[in-house]
C-alpha cells in the first residue's frame, strides 16, 4: 500500500471529523470542505501551516514522536487511531515498534502448536478461537468450530471472517447488526493495514473486497481504526437462534500479530442456554459424521 497516500487519506478524513465548535474555535461562514482547515490543525498543534501541510501530503519520514503526539491532540485521535498514526509514521521510516528495520516475511501457514490447542480445547464454555490481522480464522475449540459452521460450511469463505462477512450473504443471518459487524471487520483490517504494511495477503484481499463488494468499499475509505479487546456482540446461529454474548480478545505475547478470542454468556441467560443447546449440536454433528455410511 501506498504510505503516502494511506498518511494524506488518513489525515484528511480525521480532520473533515471535527467541527470548529468541537475544537473550540470559532465556526464562521463560508467554509468550502467538511470539518476543521488545515491552517486550524497547524494552529492547534503549534506549527506552521506549511509544515502540516507538508505532514498531510504523505511526508511522516523522520518525524518525531512530540510531533505526531501534537497532530493527535489537535484532530483528537482515541488511543486506536493515535497508534495508527505512530504505524503509518514506523512505515515511512522503514521500522517497526521499536525502531527496527522492517523486514517483509515471506507468507506462511501457521497451525497450533500443542500446548495452544489443549488449552482451546480445555475451554467447553464458550467458543474460543485464533486470528490473524486478517481476520483468518487458524485454530478452534469445537464449539467455535460449531459457532462459525456457516463459515466452515463454504469453502469460498477460506475460513475468513472478512470474506465471510461482505460475500457470503448468509452473514446477514449470522449478524443481526450487520452493518456495525462490517464497520467493526473493516477497522480490524484497516488497523492491520496499518501496523503491517507489506502483507501481500493482506493486499490481496482488500483488493478482492474492495472489487467484489460496494459495501466493503465505503467503509474502507472511511480510514476507520479500532482497539478490538472487548464488548458484547448479537448473533444468530442457525441450530439454536439468537445469542447475545461477550468477548475478550487478548494478544498472544507468543505470537505477535495472533489474538486468542473467548465468547461467554451471561450466567443464567437464555445465551447461556443458547450455547449449552450450540455444544449438544456440535456433539450431534460430529456423531453423525463420524457414522459410517449405511448405518
Amino acid at each position: 500500500m501506498d504510505n503516502h497516500q494511506e498518511v494524506r487519506e488518513f489525515l484528511t478524513s480525521r480532520r473533515a471529523k471535527i467541527t470548529p465548535e468541537q475544537a473550540g474555535l470559532p465556526s464562521g461562514t463560508r467554509r468550502r470542505v467538511p470539518g476543521l482547515r488545515r491552517s486550524e490543525v497547524a494552529a492547534l498543534a503549534d506549527m506552521s501551516v506549511e509544515y502540516y501541510a507538508k505532514l498531510e501530503r504523505g511526508n511522516l519520514a523522520g518525524v518525531s514522536p512530540a510531533v505526531l503526539e501534537s497532530v493527535a491532540r489537535a484532530l483528537r485521535l482515541d488511543d486506536a487511531e493515535r497508534a495508527h498514526l505512530l504505524h503509518l509514521a514506523q512505515a515511512a521510516d522503514g521500522s517497526d515498534a521499536l525502531g527496527r528495520p522492517r523486514r517483509r516475511r515471506p507468507a506462511r501457514q501457521w497451525s497450533p502448536h500443542r500446548s495452544l490447542q489443549w488449552t482451546l480445547d480445555a475451554i467447553t464454555a464458550g467458543p474460543a478461537f485464533v486470528r490473524n490481522g486478517r481476520m483468518d480464522i487458524l485454530a478452534v475449540n469445537a464449539l467455535a468450530r460449531a459457532f462459525y459452521s456457516d463459515i466452515y460450511a463454504t469453502a469460498h469463505n477460506q475460513e475468513n471472517v472478512a470474506r465471510f462477512t461482505f460475500l457470503d450473504p448468509v452473514s446477514r443471518r449470522f449478524y443481526p447488526d450487520w452493518g456495525l459487524a462490517a464497520d467493526v471487520t473493516v477497522a480490524i483490517l484497516r488497523t492491520e493495514a496499518g501496523r503491517n504494511p507489506h502483507d501481500k495477503d493482506l493486499h490481496d484481499l482488500v483488493g478482492e473486497l474492495s472489487t467484489r463488494s460496494d459495501e466493503f468499499r465505503t467503509r474502507w475509505g472511511a480510514h476507520n481504526v479500532r482497539h478490538h479487546g472487548t464488548g458484547t456482540k448479537n448473533f444468530h446461529h442457525e441450530a439454536v437462534g439468537d445469542l447475545t454474548l461477550a468477548f475478550e480478545g487478548l494478544e498472544m505475547a507468543a505470537e505477535p500479530g495472533l489474538t486468542l478470542t473467548v465468547y461467554t454468556a451471561e450466567p443464567g441467560s437464555p445465551s447461556e442456554e443458547g450455547l449449552r443447546l450450540l455444544a449438544s449440536w456440535a456433539a450431534t454433528q460430529e456423531t453423525q459424521a463420524r457414522r459410517p455410511l449405511g448405518r
